[in-house]
């Protein structure tokens, strides 16, 4: 016995009065814990996801094709794959022209919405948090309004070149997220989810005021700057989903490389400093990436809205808290719900189409209203 009357557990025959016992992620005696990670079952649905939103957005239209010879045809485009899908020149024409680049803009909007909704969720550690609702989407509209207001004025040189709408998004959307951060933080170092919600609500105002006087003042161009605001995914081609690939690209890579950062971040600026990270710079870095994500989304779609607070809090319900999980698969997930959201606004109305930013503001609301009842209950 040591001095103090206890056991000691470095002498043999002593044993401590309490010890803890280590456990795995799944519960088993005599292992450490372990983070949790992304399971194959998840990542397999997810996958799968997408597969049935490419082929049920390619088959559906106001021609229906058979779901076996598109999906057939999309073989096709694989290198060495050659099978007779049975469709006539004027179908295939259909499929690689027309509807394929919209589905697959579909993904590349929904993929991005959904990573930006859910890396900002864990920066600002509030599951409400959504590009549309913090404002982002609203100072990016204003900045592609004005491109398209301007470029008309200048007899369309500056809406003709390709950079030009993803810059003016990306500085509007980017504005608009620091002014949130600030207005947020006016409230004091403990930001509560209805403090950054109504801070986006009032620079969201701000943005659509000088919108309304921009539209105001230039009348000529509000059925096309609406039929962007709506929300869209009409391509006549490739050409958008060339565009938005690159962004797609840089902003995956670099809010994937960096999830595991956005997990130590949930616990605290003080311990995430004590735990070696540079909480501001990596805050930064992660909203500078997610609004390019969303300024390219918006500049292609125009303003969808949701996507970034469905897909990543259902995620988050179902598959864990960790964002090495929340993000891999609210890209699959959130690109196979816009492009399935897409058919829905093609076929409901037919030969009608609803904006898709009407539809997805159809199943936000209810769903909203559901997270802000249980988002104190929700671990981030």
């Amino acid at each position: 016995m040591n001095p103090a009357g206890t056991p000691d557990a470095s002498r043999p025959g002593d044993r401590p009065l309490f010890r803890p016992r280590r456990r795995t992620a799944r519960g088993a005696p005599g292992a450490p814990i372990r983070p949790a990670g992304l399971r194959k079952r998840w990542l397999l649905a997810g996958v799968v996801a997408v597969l049935v939103a490419l082929v049920a957005g390619v088959s559906l239209g106001p021609v229906s094709l058979p779901p076996g010879s598109v999906a057939a045809e999309l073989l096709n485009l694989l290198p060495g794959v050659h099978l007779d899908s049975g469709l006539t020149e004027r179908e295939v024409a259909i499929i690689t022209e027309l509807r394929l680049p919209r589905v697959v803009l579909g993904l590349l909007v929904g993929a991005l919405l959904a990573l930006a909704g859910g890396c900002y969720q864990g920066v600002f550690r509030n599951p409400l948090a959504d590009p549309y609702l913090l404002g982002v989407a609203a100072g990016a509209g204003f900045a592609v309004t004005a491109a398209i207001v301007l470029g008309a004025g200048a007899g369309g040189a500056l809406t003709g070149l390709p950079i030009t709408i993803p810059l003016a998004a990306f500085v509007g959307s980017l504005g608009a997220v620091v002014l949130t951060y600030l207005l947020g933080a006016a409230g004091g170092r403990d930001r509560s989810p209805a403090t950054l919600i109504l801070a986006g609500v009032a620079v969201s105002a701000f943005f659509a005021a000088g919108q309304t006087y921009l539209l105001q003042q230039h009348s000529d161009n509000i059925q096309q700057v609406y039929s962007w605001l709506l929300g869209r995914l009409a391509t006549a081609g490739w050409h958008d989903v060339w565009l938005v690939l690159p962004y797609f690209v840089l902003t995956s890579v670099v809010v994937l490389l960096h999830r595991r950062e956005l997990d130590v971040l949930s616990v605290g600026d003080d311990e995430a400093a004590g735990l070696g990270l540079h909480p501001q710079r990596s805050r930064y870095l992660l909203i500078a990436a997610a609004s390019l994500g969303t300024a390219a989304a918006v500049s292609a779609s125009g303003l969808i809205g949701f996507v970034g607070i469905i897909v990543p809090h259902t995620m988050r319900l179902l598959a864990g808290a960790s964002h090495r999980v929340i993000l891999p698969l609210s890209m699959l997930f959130g690109g196979a719900f816009l492009a399935l959201t897409d058919v829905v606004a093609r076929t409901a109305a037919a030969p009608a189409e609803i904006p898709i930013g009407v539809v997805t503001a159809l199943l936000g609301g209810p769903f909203f209203v559901l997270v802000l009842r249980t988002a104190r209950r929700v671990a981030m």
